[in-house]
């Protein structure tokens, strides 16, 4: 085993190779924004209309990051458009909020969803480490609006979901929303160096993977009643659901052992590591697929696995995870997973243009590219290479 996944050449390397498969093919010219409906294999587009606000915030992200790790490129240019795009299409300026689906630049879901919002949050603190117009505005304005609609202080985590009008709430709460609304916190921390965002980061960690997963032996469960009691049955029936599957994910556990991490590195906590490091064991431990490699989609409460199938997004959270565990702890074992999951990711998720094919059988085989509207183009391997970056090589 050799330690060039750790080496800044070839991180920023494969950072690019990702890049270069959405630029310029995912460049809207006609409408503006991006496109993010690329066929994995070919590349070609097969849907140059649907545009969702999480796909848009990610590519503002990675485009913000390739600008960071690759400044000869044009990825300031494309990380500007799509904040102009964010700011004159998804954004509704008589409620704040941000419209969830477009069809070209026209409004077809204007439901108000909590993830949604974090990863603006995302992208305009990546904006404006940029230094991309409007972005710190941007941060202001999303903070106050999570906090004004979705922030439950009674409990330390948000609400997942409203009308266009903000007038009604979904009674469903969920942990994914509030796991990545912790992501943008700690990047709108990173990007202003304020403390209350790393605060907030630090409420929310807190509530979800101290307190919740107490009630559930330290595991985490994706689905809450409107009280934040566990929803053992929400999705029962749906255990492959792309969003709200039924069952733990070892994704989720790996990818909070990844910002547990990361708030460790700022925070004076005395516990974030330790439940960092036991999120990270119960994703191996229940997660990993022994005989084929991979994490499996969803396990049971007995560890055994419900949806067989692997997405490529656990292996490149579990990429970040270890590299940034390896950064706070200096356990040697991280590196062992660290260059493990590089491995599995080049021999099975890297695709011929250089992306992370989505999904793969349990047998590591690719599953064709589904033709809904997209919102992964390329945020998670992007993120693992920036997380290798930054955790073993010291680029920030």
């Amino acid at each position: 085993m050799t330690d060039r996944y750790r080496q800044s050449d070839w991180l920023v390397d494969r950072l690019r190779n990702v890049l270069r498969f959405y630029y310029p093919a995912g460049i809207d010219d006609e409408y503006g924004g991006y496109i993010a409906q690329l066929d994995e294999e070919t590349g070609e587009v097969y849907d140059a209309e649907s545009k969702h606000l999480v796909a848009t915030t990610r590519y503002v992200v990675n485009f913000c990051l390739g600008d960071r790790f690759d400044g000869d490129g044009p990825w300031l240019g494309a990380a500007e458009r799509g904040v102009e795009f964010l700011r004159e299409s998804h954004y509704d300026p008589e409620t704040g909020g941000y419209d969830w689906l477009l069809e070209g630049s026209e409004t077809v879901d204007r439901r108000r969803v909590c993830y949604g919002h974090a990863f603006v949050l995302l992208a305009y603190a990546r904006a404006h480490e940029a230094g991309i117009d409007a972005a710190r505005e941007g941060i202001e304005e999303t903070y106050g609006l999570l906090l004004e609609h979705f922030w439950e202080p009674a409990y330390h985590l948000c609400k997942s979901e409203f009308d266009g009008d903000f007038d009604d709430a979904s009674d469903y709460r969920g942990q994914n929303a509030n796991m990545h609304t912790c992501e943008a916190m700690l990047a709108a921390h990173e990007a202003t160096g304020e403390d209350r965002y790393l605060d907030r980061a630090r409420e929310i960690a807190h509530a979800l993977t101290v307190d919740l997963a107490a009630e559930d032996d330290g595991r985490l469960w994706e689905h809450y009643t409107e009280e934040w009691d566990h929803d053992m049955d929400y999705n029962r029936d749906k255990p492959a659901d792309l969003f709200r599957p039924w069952g733990y994910q070892p994704g989720h556990h790996i990818e909070w052992a990844k910002l547990l991490a990361i708030l460790d590195r700022y925070a004076d906590v005395d516990w974030a590591i330790d439940r960092a490091e036991e999120l990270f064991e119960i994703a191996i431990e229940d997660g990993w697929d022994d005989e084929y490699g991979g994490f499996y989609y969803t396990f049971d409460r007995d560890g055994e696995p419900i949806v067989e199938d692997k997405y490529g997004w656990p292996v490149a959270e579990g990429i970040g995870a270890a590299a940034a565990l390896y950064e706070r702890t200096g356990d040697e074992g991280y590196l062992d997973w660290y260059d493990r999951l590089w491995d599995y990711a080049q021999d099975y998720l890297s695709a011929p243009g250089g992306n992370f094919y989505t999904k793969l059988t349990r047998e590591n085989e690719p599953v064709e590219t589904d033709e809904g509207p997209a919102v992964e183009p390329g945020y998670h391997p992007i993120g693992a290479c920036f997380e290798g970056l930054r955790s073993l090589s010291g680029d920030t």
